[in-house]
């Protein structure tokens, strides 16, 4: 692709060595970058099927080697691509999927991840996540992860859009405490989980994924991305306001256990995301950006995509 062939190996280089100094650390020890590479939508449209395949490519050389996907993105589409992309390079990948509430236990379970390993091209998968809460009883999908486990299909799970409360309750079921994420959405305009989710979790060792965390769409992005004392830390810092809102994103990542995974569907979109691993916001900066967009004074409802 003529964009790769404009960007000089030394400035890859370059951005790659910032990713790679941003890193979160799970419990039993194994870092990732901070920055990863989310795959919603991906698949969905076949006239983008090379763009998005050079795209999750070049953010693997990047350093941004954490793909996140899901049975149900494109329903099996989005995982096509991304096991398109890292053939050859597997052994390079911190691999995530995520299966859907309605197959989360038994048989059902064990046929997901297999359908998912084989559109994958791999044989394991480094984190399996429970997509959402749904009927199957917490106690049953628990029992089917850690059996993944023991057959060396995953590495280790994790759950995604769970609250407080519903994370306390995983724990104290038995071998809940093996649960080693939870992945929900986290952004500058969408900030309630510092109140108590995020705290609650960086006490247990155990990181949060962060969706979305440039915002998705909308009246929101809009309004985070045009806020003109936004636009002037993000000027000063020669990034766009939307690399800025990733950098804030991991602006405590290594301390805090945050690991951001933003889509990027074209290579221009993959190297500005890097690009945010170098910027490291100031404590003024930070409290400008506090003050124009704060966290919530009490614990609301987690906020859902």
């Amino acid at each position: 692709m003529f964009f790769l062939l404009q960007i000089e190996d030394q400035k890859i280089e370059k951005i790659r060595r910032a990713v790679l100094s941003r890193k979160v650390k799970f419990a039993d020890g194994t870092e990732v970058p901070a920055i990863g590479q989310g795959t919603w939508h991906m698949g969905d449209d076949p006239e983008n099927h090379q763009d998005e395949v050079d795209t999750l490519r070049l953010g693997i050389r990047l350093g941004m080697t954490l793909i996140d996907t899901a049975e149900l993105y494109g329903y099996g589409k989005s995982e096509r691509v991304v096991g398109e992309a890292i053939r050859g390079l597997r052994d390079q990948i911190f691999l995530v999927s995520k299966v859907m509430p309605s197959h989360a236990g038994g048989r059902n379970l064990v046929s997901a991840c297999e359908s998912s390993l084989k559109r994958l091209g791999t044989d394991h998968l480094d984190l399996y996540l429970l997509h959402w809460k749904g009927g199957v009883p917490i106690e049953q999908t628990i029992d089917g992860m850690e059996k993944l486990k023991q057959s060396g299909k995953i590495l280790r799970w994790g759950v995604s859009n769970f609250d407080t409360a519903d994370m306390k309750n995983l724990i104290h079921r038995p071998d809940g405490a093996h649960c080693t994420t939870n992945q929900v959405l986290y952004h500058l305009g969408s900030r309630g989980i510092e109140v108590d989710l995020l705290p609650w979790q960086k006490a247990q060792h155990m990181p949060v994924m962060a969706y979305s965390p440039i915002a998705q769409g909308g009246s929101l992005k809009k309004q985070l991305t045009t806020e003109p004392a936004l636009k002037k830390i993000a000027a000063a810092h020669d990034v766009s306001p939307i690399q800025l809102l990733l950098a804030w994103c991991i602006r405590r990542a290594e301390t805090d256990g945050v690991i951001a995974i933003p889509k990027a569907s074209r290579p221009e979109h993959v190297l500005a995301n890097a690009e945010a691993a170098s910027v490291h916001l100031s404590a003024e900066e930070l409290q400008t950006l506090d003050r124009l967009f704060p966290r919530p004074s009490h614990k609301v409802p987690l906020d859902l995509l």
